[in-house]
């Protein structure tokens, strides 16, 4: 029976349920209908004839109904007079019509409309007022309650009757009562598990996470949003987003607050800020989304925040790092064209740009190591920045490579190059002493942010014209280095071509006779590499030799070289004394030179390696390179020779002549040609001659284009002589017959 009950009662709706605004609304419904009720008993009365007895006792029943549901507080009792006034209002309509059966209706109609309120007393009080009105109106006014006869005779019974319809209308509005508060539970259940995963992922997620009213009132924050800003757990009633220890820093777009509300879709932003609770400058990315309703207006606004302070400063670091050589502090490559374009763009007034390399840095590197050269580079930066005026662009591009700009005309340019030169001679101090450097400047002028890229060019090419010049000097570039440069690059290319392909056939090795300046036979011959075009134009070494020289081509060229001239001393052993091939300091510079030198006369085993002489260019690096004294020291041993080439003209003669272990000493061409009719030149010669007689050294005069020249060097007792009085470079076959004619003559 217990559980029988229980199941029952597990039926029957709970009443009640609803929010306090929506049984507001509910009541203000049924209030304006009961009102409406007194228009429409009124507006009825009119169209029967006249307002009588049950409109007026109807009326002044509903009113006081009508006015006590509207000022009574809720919810019960003011419902409960809406109850009674429908009751009322349904009693004076049946009256009205004189118990006209259909006027019944209104009951019917009142039933779902009192379950609106979901309250079982309001709808409880309608159920038995109307049971009572129409027993207790059935027997004192049966003509007013029913229509029919035995409703009038028996009016209980038929109070009855129609309670018990009442009461089936109504089971079905308790049906549906109960089936929608039943769905409500479940729509409840959902939202709370919902809700529940909602504050989880809110209050436990590290992401600093805000509700904020449209007002600024902070409804609801996360614990990391508290942590972050040092918030207590509960915050004081009001506190809004101007409270939050957090201000902005140069902010000139306004209260970002507002700018939110504002906003209809969902935005992403990011400030800078100063938090108050550490006085940390902070930047914070900011993600915001407003939350409307259906009609558009705002109910709150989601925010979440993301300290990027960190990836800010490692951006900013990036971007120092693209703007400064890591190792100078100087601007590097690409902030340098950046801000030269930006100098060119502002004025057009000129600039000068002035491209520095530092001259025989490598031995620098080579001979004391990377860390003194990097040290050597900061020392050089410092200076730099000394002798530059303070306005200019300073960079190093890479290397030993700097780069100045500044905004003037070519004069203070010039005059700011020669200020570089005269800081870079003086003596750099690094660890363990100091160290002297000279420096290749070249000087190009641009008006305009176009010629940006163009004027670095031409002040680099401008840089290499100084270099071949000799180093430590400025030169102004012009429009025929850039032909210089052109044709620099057509040589390297046709170089890089004939060393890739057959070196033979591309690369043949001519041959010039060294003959005695007594009687005039060949002693020896000097190897000199020619370079045939794709044409079959056969180019001296004057077109390809410098490209060689600064690109490094000239290792492999000198290998080359070197081994086609032992093959043809083989070839030549009885008929021809010695081949002297000449080798540029670039090679001597490499160290697996002494290693290919040994390999090439292993594999001609006849040939005495005294028949092979190395000629070799004095330079300032040959003089004081310890490294080079003792590779030649090296080569030396292997038992070949050594000739000083264009002795005279170099870094520092004497001491050259002295400090190198050389066998022969060739005088260059300018202290030759002329010489039968210049007593100083003769005057020269006789000095150096006997210089090396006294060193044990052979002379080789070149040059020599006039039988006056060679008359005067045989009576000056100098050994040899080359030159084209005798024989230009010849080809190996014309050499070879030139070979035999002289063996025969001598024979």
């Amino acid at each position: 029976m217990g559980i029988g009950l229980t199941a029952v009662r597990g039926w029957i709706p709970a009443g009640g349920g609803l929010r306090d605004e929506d049984w507001a609304g509910r009541h203000r419904l049924l209030t304006t209908l009961l009102a409406g009720c007194v228009v429409a008993l009124t507006a009825f009365g009119a169209l029967q004839g006249g307002l009588g007895r049950s409109w007026l006792v109807s009326v002044i029943l509903i009113l006081p109904c009508v006015v006590a549901a509207a000022v009574l507080p809720p919810r019960r009792l003011p419902s409960t007079f809406v109850a009674l006034g429908f009751t009322i209002a349904c009693g004076g309509f049946v009256a009205m019509t004189h118990g006209l059966t259909e006027s019944h209706f209104a009951f019917f109609v009142a039933v779902p409309a009192l379950a609106l309120y979901r309250d079982w007393t309001p709808f409880g009080m309608f159920l038995v007022s109307t049971t009572l009105h129409h027993a207790v109106f059935g027997t004192l006014v049966s003509d007013r309650t029913y229509d029919h006869h035995s409703a009038m005779v028996h009016p209980w019974l038929w109070a009855l009757l129609h309670g018990v319809a009442v009461l089936l209308a109504a089971a079905f509005q308790v049906i549906a009562w109960r089936l929608t508060e039943a769905e409500e539970s479940r729509a409840q259940d959902n939202l709370d598990a919902s809700q529940a995963q909602l504050s989880v992922a809110f209050d436990e997620t590290p992401v600093p996470m805000a509700m904020i009213a449209p007002d600024g009132v902070l409804l609801r924050t996360n614990s990391a949003y508290r942590n972050w800003l040092g918030l207590p757990d509960e915050l004081p009633a009001g506190y809004t987003v101007r409270d939050l220890p957090l201000k902005p820093v140069d902010d000139n777009g306004g209260p970002l607050f507002d700018d939110l509300v504002q906003r209809a879709d969902p935005v992403t932003l990011t400030r800078r800020y100063r938090r108050g609770t550490d006085g940390a400058l902070i930047w914070v990315e900011i993600h915001s989304t407003g939350l409307r309703d259906r009609w558009g207006k705002l109910r709150l606004i989601f925010v979440h925040c993301r300290d990027v302070t960190r990836d800010r400063e490692h951006e900013a670091a990036l971007r120092r790092q693209v703007r400064q050589d890591p190792l100078t502090g100087l601007l590097s490559r690409q902030a340098f064209e950046q801000d030269l374009a930006a100098l060119l763009g502002e004025d057009p007034a000129p600039v000068c740009v002035l491209f520095l390399d530092v001259d025989r840095f490598k031995s620098i590197n080579d001979g004391s190591g990377h860390a003194t050269g990097d040290t050597v580079l900061r020392a050089l930066a410092a200076r730099l920045q000394q002798c530059v005026p303070p306005e200019s662009l300073l960079a190093r591009l890479g290397g030993d490579e700097f780069v100045v700009a500044v905004r003037a005309p070519i004069a203070d340019g010039v005059r700011v190059g020669a200020a570089v030169l005269a800081a870079l001679a003086e003596p750099l101090p690094v660890p363990g002493g100091s160290v002297r450097l000279g420096a290749s400047v070249g000087l190009a002028v641009a008006h305009g942010a176009d010629q940006a890229a163009q004027v670095v060019l031409d002040a680099d090419t401008a840089m290499y014209a100084a270099k071949r010049a000799g180093g430590h000097r400025l030169k102004i570039f012009s429009d025929q280095m850039r032909v210089t440069v052109q044709q620099h690059l057509v040589a390297e290319s046709r170089l890089r071509a004939a060393l890739d392909g057959d070196r033979e056939t591309n690369l043949p090795v001519w041959f010039q006779p060294i003959v005695s300046a007594t009687t005039g036979h060949i002693l020896g011959a000097e190897a000199l590499v020619r370079l045939r075009t794709p044409e079959g134009e056969i180019l001296a070494p004057g077109h390809f030799i410098g490209a060689a020289e600064e690109t490094g081509l000239v290792v492999p060229l000198g290998e080359h070289v070197l081994a086609a001239a032992l093959r043809h001393l083989t070839r030549w052993d009885r008929e021809l004394g010695y081949v002297s091939v000449n080798v540029s300091p670039r090679q001597l510079a490499e160290t697996g030179f002494v290693p290919l030198l040994t390999g090439l006369l292993a594999r001609a085993p006849g040939i005495d390696p005294a028949r092979l002489v190395l000629e070799i260019t004095e330079t300032a690096q040959l003089v004081t390179s310890t490294d080079l004294h003792e590779r030649l020291r090296a080569i030396k041993a292997l038992g070949v020779r050594i000739a000083l080439d264009d002795f005279g003209t170099g870094y520092s003669s004497l001491t050259w002549l002295q400090s190198v272990p050389a066998d022969v000493v060739k005088l260059d061409r300018t202290f030759v040609a002329g010489l039968a009719t210049d007593a100083r030149k003769a005057s020269i010669i006789s000095a150096v001659l006997w210089l090396a007689r006294s060193l044990n050294m052979t002379v080789v005069a070149e040059g020599v284009e006039e039988q006056d020249d060679w008359n005067a060097l045989r009576a000056a007792d100098c050994q040899a002589i080359q030159g084209y009085l005798f024989s230009r470079p010849l080809p190996p076959a014309e050499f070879d017959a030139l070979l035999r004619g002289d063996a025969r003559q001598a024979a």
